[in-house]
């Protein structure tokens, strides 16, 4: 065999080995039913729940609370299917999580309590069209 066909079946097989050991982590967002499904089943990480933050009437949120010492905070979210979970994040609160239209929380619940490890926002676009 050529030197550049040996290079090539070891970039192929490397290329290969990182795509099966990523597949693993790859995940879809799920509700709070199923998300807790999913930890009766022996899964209590690294499931993605996307929601909102619930607000009252009038547009305000409700059922956000820091810590004392403003390294943890507590919010309730409602997920698509208007479940509300309370979910506890080990984290100062994330800057523009107010601000934000959606939130991804990924974590799992521990003891009937969803324990996010990590937040996403998506926050309005700036770029949205406006007219003049």
């Amino acid at each position: 065999m050529k030197k550049s066909s040996i290079i090539g079946l070891v970039v192929i097989a490397i290329a290969v080995a990182v795509i099966i050991s990523t597949s693993g982590n790859a995940s879809s967002y799920v509700t709070f039913d199923e998300a807790k499904t999913m930890a009766v089943n022996g899964r209590t990480n690294s499931i993605h729940v996307v929601g909102e933050l619930k607000k009252n009437s009038f547009g305000q949120i409700v059922g956000l609370t820091p810590s004392s010492d403003r390294l943890s905070v507590e919010f309730t979210l409602v997920d698509d299917n208007l479940k509300e979970q309370v979910v506890f994040l080990n984290q100062p609160m994330p800057t523009d999580l107010l601000k934000s239209e959606k939130v991804v929380v990924i974590g799992g619940y521990k003891n009937d309590r969803f324990i996010a490890d990590k937040v996403l926002l998506k926050c309005p676009s700036k770029y949205e069209e406006t007219t003049l």
